[in-house]
């Protein structure tokens, strides 16, 4: 089904800017259409209603026109698409839009151009020290808009600001826009620059890269090439859709065919550098920040994952804390409301164990679950000393 572009006015693509710019204006993340519904908007986390206008049916089929132009075939034949959308030089989105039963949706995220610090972020000292890594892979894993993009987009300009690399980006779609800095910046989208995640990866391997930035570790292939760059000297940066660390390990692990999964277990402990796991959390301001469960490397770890004793780990980033930047989830909650950022009741509907934390919010038990004291004095592998 051709598209004749000057058959449209793209004044639902008008009535589309209005919204968005709605969305931004209430600090929202994405803004929702679905034909013959309200315009919806997810603003701190929550859905709410932006307007009690409604596209039409055949509005929505005409807005993926003006939206798509000579991709909208692919629409019609995938039933879904992504694209990215450009407001002004400050904001840009990243769109899907699929059919469903009553017609065609739409799905528009805020990216905005601007890419944030750590500073920005709040993010904790431990992020320089994982940036200034070599070599080996660092993971970035939470669910869906928990704000893995944010955080991988700020370990790229970290490195981009500080190190003479050559950055190589596989994403779908490109999301933040890197220019060259110290480094060169290389970004690639699936479906435009290259085919797809594997044919791409592949590829890299032959660009003179120094880091790898894969949008998504979606199958065992593209897990295969990245674990084999990671060995080879190269340092792969990658999402996983996964809630926490040992969640994340037995992921990778899984993927894999039983009878392969010892020797990935060991290749995993050689060269995972980090893995760094997120949950969005409102404050009591209002916005949402991000409390983080943080893997780095040491050598008491490694054996772990070695070892196959994963239950295990989250003592190990427990008594890491003050030595060397690890984390769980619930001392990463403690801290912040600890500072104030957020109440008690919203640090214990996001905690992994909610009775422990409260115990250690009113002061009963151990901050930590070990004593940094007693852990062993290993140093952090492959990063600058």
């Amino acid at each position: 089904m051709s598209v004749n572009v000057e058959e449209l006015t793209f004044e639902f693509t008008d009535r589309l800017r209005s919204y968005l710019r709605k969305l931004i204006d209430l600090g929202g993340s994405d803004l929702h259409l679905k034909a013959e519904g309200k315009i919806k908007a997810r603003v701190r986390g929550d859905i709410i209603t932006l307007s009690d206008e409604v596209f039409k049916k055949r509005e929505m089929i005409t807005l993926a026109k003006e939206m798509l132009r000579g991709r909208f075939n692919e629409l019609v034949e995938e039933k879904q698409a992504d694209l990215t959308f450009f407001l002004n030089d400050d904001y840009r989105f990243r769109g899907n839009m699929f059919f469903q039963k009553d017609g065609v949706s739409a799905v528009f995220r805020v990216i905005p151009t601007r890419i944030s610090s750590f500073k920005d972020l709040d993010m904790p000292p431990v992020m320089n020290k994982l940036a200034a890594t070599h070599r080996g892979i660092i993971l970035v894993t939470g669910a869906t808009g928990s704000g893995k993009s944010t955080t991988l987009a700020s370990i790229i300009n970290e490195i981009n600001e500080t190190a003479s690399k050559h950055i190589i980006t596989i994403e779908d779609p490109i999301e933040f826009i890197h220019q060259d800095k110290q480094s060169i910046v290389n970004q690639r989208s699936i479906g435009e620059d290259a085919m797809d995640f594997t044919s791409a990866l592949k590829g890299a391997l032959r660009e003179d890269p120094d880091v790898i930035l894969i949008g998504e570790m979606r199958d065992i292939q593209s897990m295969e090439i990245a674990l084999h760059a990671a060995e080879t000297g190269h340092l792969v940066l990658g999402t996983l859709h996964t809630t926490d660390t040992t969640e994340t390990i037995n992921r990778i692990i899984g993927m894999f065919p039983v009878n392969e999964q010892n020797r990935i277990r060991l290749t995993l402990a050689s060269v995972l550098q980090g893995v760094v796991s997120q949950r969005l959390v409102k404050t009591v301001d209002g916005k949402r920040r991000a409390a983080l469960e943080v893997l780095v490397r040491t050598e008491r770890i490694a054996d772990l994952i070695r070892k196959n004793r994963d239950d295990e780990i989250k003592m190990a980033l427990e008594d890491g804390k003050e030595i060397y930047g690890t984390q769980t989830f619930d001392q990463s909650l403690l801290d912040l409301h600890t500072s104030g950022a957020i109440s008690e009741e919203d640090a214990l509907a996001n905690a992994t164990s909610p009775d422990n934390l409260k115990l250690k919010i009113h002061g009963v038990g151990s901050v930590h679950a070990g004593t940094a004291a007693k852990a062993p004095q290993e140093g952090i592998i492959g990063l600058k000393k």
